[in-house]
């Protein structure tokens, strides 16, 4: 069975999505939907480089620790984070969301914390329970298209929050071409997975199209909640939400949710 993947390439290596799928005898292809435009950098780096100023860090996307990599490409700057300010910051908390985003957190030299969390509500839940009203600010690097949960829900707490936004999300350029070379050399696929409300936004028309008559034969599956939402929104049913974003848990999901004529929410 053919699963249609809505997200980037892991930058190094097999990707762990099309292994795990494939130990389950699915046939795993990925197709990169959006394309990201890093803004804010020198921004970014003088508030980084005043840990002074803030009680911690919090990062719901991997894309918020590249925008980081990206400023520490430049020596002056990788030697003052590398010999002082990565010190300092793992003096203070860097929350996340995931295991993605922990590890990519893990690589610039800091620890993280929540990365069992999986979405934002649980990761703001998690950070009011650690942090006190009023405390010192938390700096929040982040897209364009954020949402509003977490900054609303540690505003709610007295919990302060600085969001700074450091990418602008776009439709990729070989988005619509991709689809099509797809759908017309492999048919329709049995599940397409879905990986932010964005790659909803984005493709989903375009897989409609492609899929004409046929679409109801597709069992289509969200990484998240946030994604669901933005799916069920769309007036497309969802098959399988990940509890967890994971390939582990995508696999078990799509594996129920293509041998059940039932909605699985994994557990």
């Amino acid at each position: 069975m053919k699963v249609l993947l809505l997200k980037d390439p892991k930058d190094s290596g097999p990707d762990p999505y099309i292994k795990e799928l494939g130990l389950y005898g699915f046939e795993a292809t990925l197709i990169p939907v959006l394309s990201f435009e890093f803004v804010s950098l020198e921004s970014l780096f003088e508030k980084l480089s005043h840990p002074e100023c803030y009680g911690g860090l919090v990062f719901t996307s991997p894309r918020a620790l590249e925008a980081i990599k990206i400023c520490l490409k430049e020596n002056s700057k990788n030697e003052e984070w590398s010999q002082s300010l990565k010190h300092r910051w793992n003096t203070k908390p860097a929350y996340v969301v995931g295991k993605a985003t922990a590890s990519l957190v893990e690589e610039i030299g800091l620890t993280p914390q929540g990365e069992k969390s999986g979405n934002a509500e649980k990761l703001a839940e998690y950070i009011c329970s650690r942090e006190k009203p009023n405390s010192s600010v938390l700096l929040f690097p982040c897209g364009a298209l954020k949402r509003e949960v977490l900054p609303t829900v540690l505003r709610e707490k007295g919990v302060p929050l600085e969001s700074l936004t450091v990418y602008q999300t776009t439709q990729h350029t070989d988005l619509q071409e991709s689809l099509s070379r797809y759908f017309s050399q492999q048919g329709i696929p049995a599940s397409v997975v879905f990986f932010s409300p964005s790659g909803v936004r984005y493709s989903l028309q375009h897989i409609q199209k492609l899929s004409g008559d046929f679409i109801n034969n597709i069992k289509f599956a969200a990484i998240g909640p946030t994604t669901a939402e933005a799916l069920e929104a769309a007036g497309i049913p969802v098959s399988c939400t990940a509890e967890s974003p994971t390939p582990q848990a995508l696999a078990v999901g799509i594996q129920r949710a293509l041998h059940s004529h039932n909605c699985c929410l994994l557990k």
